[in-house]
Order: structure tokens, then C-alpha cells, then sequence
């Protein structure tokens, strides 16, 4: 059966000595109360809350689905009353501002609970990663009336929220969305048309639930300049704050998904709703990249947290199931068969899980801390790095650590062999619920357009070469460490080979207008495999000097990683210098 424990350890570990975020956090004035001992005790409360009140419903919620029936959406047996638990012990606040009763806990330690909720339960992880993508736009864009009417009752978890794009017709190109805003006397707009894919769009875990929508006015400039963005709520709130009067908005269906059946993905219509403008006329877009760009790190995360709930599952059975003997003789000479871990490979598989799934958890730090740098540092020179370096990374960590979660969860399915295909043992499920993270919030194929195009090639490679000089001078600090003994000259090697895959890039660029779309998914995995190695580096210079389990531990995993996970990148590099000749040479009837 699956199981699963936070990973406390080795958060830890990344958090604290890999990082040294305490020495950062007490810089950084807003947050410069979080020490070592509040950061230790908060995961410790958390990995405690996941195992305990959200792991349990995870395959029962998976069993029974979301149910609609004129227009009402119920949740799981379960989740409400575990929503209203999780929301009582404050979780639902943890990164807000605390001028409107968020705790106010930095990013670079969000990121490792976010990897538990969707570790323990990635579909009850959806209800409240959506509302904290809502407060961080509304507590960046709104006007103050808003933000006093709202943000209080999300943090509080009273209500929840959501971010309304996609349209039947329009998806990634939201230039042609169809939704319109007609302005009132009374400074408000009439919100009408219809928005699918909408997560959380209707439940009942809370009281009211506040939609953030796109929508064009009707003088509003063709394509993306001129989308603007408003708040709709499902009750227009009262004198008192209250949920009052229904407003027109309400949900029309559910999917019917392949996965995270417990997440209700709605069908919303908006039928002259009443909405308030959030941000700038026409300049929606911005505002809600504010939401989406945490939003692609939050999905990156699910990636991640259903590998390591794999892993962990994986490494249970492949301890306990008998088939054969090891190669050099009985390990387990009184039984009739050896447990398969001793296979190698049942090693490579279980090997190749933890390697990617420690990788991404550095990263998923790593950009965490970028964020606190952005939005606390009071140093103008590193909030501008630092959000050079987000924009860099996101679009890495969302489809890196999903395409890599995916192959985690098979790899952890294929573990268990035929149990692994049966639900009742609970891998195929892990499967199923990562599948989605590769599509939604931008298909990974975009996350590399958005690599390759925007932040590479539009840029000269600037975010790249700054980012390569950090690496580089990593390099030059630490290089004769002892803990690099045997991966020193791979990961220099790597770096060179991201710098001529970079220029390789960008004189093709040059020379053909489909280059970048024909490499960008080759190159967003290169820029993976080589950010992951320098971060194996880090954690192996940091392990080195610990004689216990937990170092030998990690030194192996890190020697497995330049062994036999960066070489791939020697593959992607070659496939990138080939170009879009051939690709684009045949002809669509040929197909």
C-alpha cells in the first residue's frame, strides 16, 4: 500500500545548511523574525498535519470523485471537515501579509510545505494553492477597499479563490478570449461569459469563493493589450462582510478527469456577474502573472511531492516483496526468495526516484528564496537579480519537475510490477494525479517556448550568462572541496556545455524562425539536468563533512546523479545542434 512520511531530514538539511536561510531571513526585515527553531517546529507541525489529516483521504477521495447536481459541487467524504481543521490551525495563512492576517512565513519555506500537501493529497493541495495564488494578486494589485473586504476572509480560510483564463475556444492565446466587462454607473461591471478548467471554481469547503477573471471591455484594444482583470464573488458580500446576494456566476459542470478526481475542475458561467476592476484597465494580464508565475511553481511542486510519495512507497515494497536472489549469492539465505531491492534494477530505478526528487527539492528552495529576495530585500540591486533569476527559473522548475515527477511515478509504479497497475495498492493514482501537472498552468511544451523564447533568445542569453557566472563562481569557492572529489570536471563540463547550447540556440535563432520552437523542450531539459548537478554539488559539499547515515547517504545519491541522470544532457545538447531543418520539412498531408 502507498505511505508516506515528510521528508523532514532532508528539508531541513536544504533548508539550513545547504541554504543557510536563517542567516538570509534575519536580513530581510519583514521576515527577520523566522529563525531555525520556528522554521524546524513549523515543518515539524506540518509533516504531522499531512500524514495525519490529509494523507488518509487521498485514495478515497481519488474512489469517490466530486459529485454536481444543479450546480452544486460536493467534495469527498472528508474534505470539508478537513479544509475546515487545516483552516482553524492557521495553514490557510501561512504566507499572507500580516497586515490583513496572513502569518507572513517566507516563500523558501512555503515551497517545502506546499511539497507535503502535494506529497500527502494533491487534490485537497489545489483548494488552497489557488486561494493563495488570489491573495498574492489581490495584496499586489488591488485597490485598498478590496483588499480590507477580501484578503481577511482568504487567509482566514472563510473563503476561497480561484484564477479564471481559459475559454472553450482559447487556451495559451487568451489574446481571443470572449468574456466581456461592461462598465456600471456605480463603478462596478457586469462580468458575462463562460471559463472552463476552473479549479475550485464551485465547492463546499467554504462560505464564499472569490473568482479572479479575465475579460475585455468594450472599447478594449485587440489581443492580450487588451485584457483587464476583475474580481467576481459567488456572494456579494453584505453591510456586515457577509456572504449576501448570489451573484450571476455559477458552475454548469465538472470534469471528468483522469486524475485528481478530489479537485473540482468546474465549468464557470458568468452571467452579468458583479465584478471590481483589480489593477490597471487593459493591464490584467500583468496582474495575473503575478498569481500565475508562484501558481507554475506551486504545479512544478505537485511534480515533485507525488515523486517523493512514490519513492517513499516504492522503497516500502521493494524492501518487503521476494522474487530471486542477488546476483552474488542469498541475502536472505532462510527465506525462499531475496527481497527485490537487492536487484540492480530495482536499484536503478529507486536510485534514479531519489536523485530527481532531491534535486528538485534544492531547486524548488533555491527559487524559493529568489522569491524572498524579490518581495522583502531592500537592496534594489539584488530584488532585480533576484527577479531575473525567477523569471529564468520558473518556467524551468514547472516543467522540469513535472516531466521529471511523471517519470518518478512511473518509475515508482513499475516497482511494484503487476500491484503496481491495481489501484487498491495506490501507484497507479500517483501516476495519474502528475499526468495533469505537465498540461495545466501552461503546458511544459510553453514553459520551454517561454525558456527558449522570452528569457533566452529575446534577451541575448543575458538571463542565462548571469545565471552561469553564479554557477561558475560556485565553482571557483568551492571547487577543491573534498565532497567533489569525482564530479568536479562533469559538472564544469555541464556548465560549458549549457553555455554552447545557449549560443547554439541562439544563432539559430538567427538564422531560422522555428528554431526556437524546435529545440526549446531540449534545451528547457539541458537547463534541468545542469541546474540540478550544481545543486547535487552544493548538497554534496554540505554533506561531505557528516559521518552518519543521512551524508554517506546523500554523497552516493549525488555520485549516482553525475553518473548516470547528467549524461543525458550530452543527448539533449546533440539533438539541439541538429536544428528544424528536418522537422519542419514535411509536409502536413504527410502526416
Amino acid at each position: 500500500m502507498a505511505i508516506y512520511k515528510a521528508p523532514l531530514e532532508d528539508m531541513r538539511f536544504v533548508l539550513n545548511d545547504v541554504f543557510q536561510a536563517e542567516h538570509l531571513w534575519s536580513s530581510l526585515p519583514p521576515i527577520s523574525e523566522v529563525t531555525r527553531d520556528l522554521s524546524d517546529a513549523v515543518l515539524e507541525e506540518a509533516g504531522k498535519m499531512v500524514e495525519n489529516l490529509l494523507f488518509p483521504l487521498n485514495r478515497d477521495g481519488d474512489e469517490e470523485g466530486c459529485h454536481f447536481e444543479d450546480g452544486v459541487v460536493t467534495t469527498p467524504k472528508g474534505f470539508k471537515d478537513a479544509f475546515k481543521t487545516y483552516a482553524e490551525n492557521g495553514w490557510t495563512a501561512f504566507s499572507g501579509n500580516p497586515e490583513f492576517g496572513g502569518q507572513g512565513m517566507p516563500k523558501s519555506l512555503a515551497v517545502l510545505f506546499e511539497e507535503m500537501m502535494h506529497s500527502a493529497n494533491s487534490s485537497f493541495a489545489l483548494y488552497p494553492a489557488l486561494t493563495n495564488g488570489a491573495t498574492l494578486c489581490l495584496d499586489a494589485h488591488a485597490s485598498d477597499e478590496l483588499k480590507q473586504a477580501y484578503l481577511p476572509k482568504l487567509y482566514s480560510g472563510e473563503w476561497a479563490g480561484t484564477m479564471c483564463l481559459t475559454e472553450p475556444h482559447c487556451g495559451t492565446d487568451l489574446g481571443i478570449l470572449r468574456t466581456k466587462a461592461v462598465p456600471q454607473d456605480d463603478g462596478s461591471y457586469q462580468i458575462s461569459g463562460t471559463k472552463i478548467f476552473i479549479t475550485g471554481g464551485e465547492h463546499d469547503m467554504v462560505d464564499n469563493i472569490i473568482h479572479l477573471v479575465l475579460a475585455k471591455l468594450p472599447d478594449a484594444p485587440a489581443g492580450s493589450k487588451g485584457i483587464s482583470l476583475f474580481l467576481v464573488p459567488k456572494f456579494l458580500p453584505d453591510a456586515e462582510g457577509n456572504p449576501g446576494e448570489r451573484n450571476g456566476v455559477a458552475a454548469g459542470s465538472i470534469e471528468h478527469k483522469m486524475g485528481i478526481k478530489g479537485s473540482a475542475t468546474c465549468v464557470m458561467n458568468f452571467d452579468s456577474a458583479k465584478g471590481w476592476l483589480v489593477g490597471e484597465i487593459n493591464q490584467g494580464l500583468a496582474c495575473m502573472f503575478t498569481m500565475m508565475n508562484y501558481e507554475r511553481l506551486s504545479i512544478g511542486i505537485q511534480g515533485l511531492g507525488l515523486g517523493e510519495a512514490s519513492y517513499q512507497s516504492a522503497v516500502d515494497y521493494a524492501r518487503e516483496r521476494i522474487q530471486g536472489r542477488a546476483a552474488t549469492g542469498a541475502a536472505n539465505p532462510d527465506g525462499a526468495a531475496d527481497p527485490i531491492i537487492v536487484h540492480g534494477d530495482v536499484r536503478r530505478m529507486l536510485m534514479t526516484m531519489r536523485a530527481l526528487n532531491e534535486g528538485g527539492r534544492a531547486l524548488s528552495a533555491y527559487v524559493g528564496i529568489q522569491l524572498d529576495l524579490v518581495k522583502f530585500s531592500e537592496d534594489e540591486e539584488a530584488r532585480r537579480k533576484a527577479a531575473d533569476r525567477v523569471a529564468l527559473l520558473t518556467p524551468v522548475a514547472k516543467a522540469f519537475f513535472t516531466d521529471r515527477g511523471f517519470e518518478t511515478t512511473v518509475l515508482g509504479q513499475q516497482v511494484f510490477g503487476g500491484h503496481g497497475y491495481i489501484r487498491e495498492w495506490g501507484m497507479e493514482q500517483f501516476v495519474r494525479d502528475c499526468r495533469i501537472s505537465q498540461i495545466y498552468e501552461g503546458t511544459n511544451g510553453i514553459q520551454a517556448l517561454d525558456l527558449a523564447g522570452r528569457k533566452v533568445t529575446r534577451n541575448g542569453g543575458r538571463y542565462v550568462e548571469s545565471f552561469l557566472a553564479e554557477v561558475r563562481h560556485w565553482i571557483e569557492e568551492n571547487g577543491q572541496e573534498a565532497g567533489l572529489d569525482g564530479v568536479r570536471e562533469p559538472l564544469v563540463a555541464a556548465v560549458d556545455r549549457l553555455q554552447v547550447a545557449t549560443e547554439e540556440l541562439l544563432r539559430q535563432a538567427g538564422d531560422n524562425p522555428d528554431a526556437v520552437n524546435a529545440s526549446a523542450v531540449e534545451y528547457l531539459d539541458l537547463f534541468g539536468y545542469v541546474t540540478y548537478a550544481w545543486l547535487w554539488a552544493m548538497m554534496m559539499v554540505n554533506a561531505a563533512g557528516r559521518d552518519d547515515d543521512f551524508g554517506r547517504a546523500k554523497m552516493i545519491t549525488g555520485r549516482f546523479y553525475f553518473e548516470r541522470l547528467l549524461p543525458r544532457g550530452e543527448a539533449l545538447a546533440r539533438q539541439l545542434k541538429a536544428g528544424a531543418e528536418t522537422m519542419m520539412s514535411l509536409d502536413a498531408d504527410l502526416f
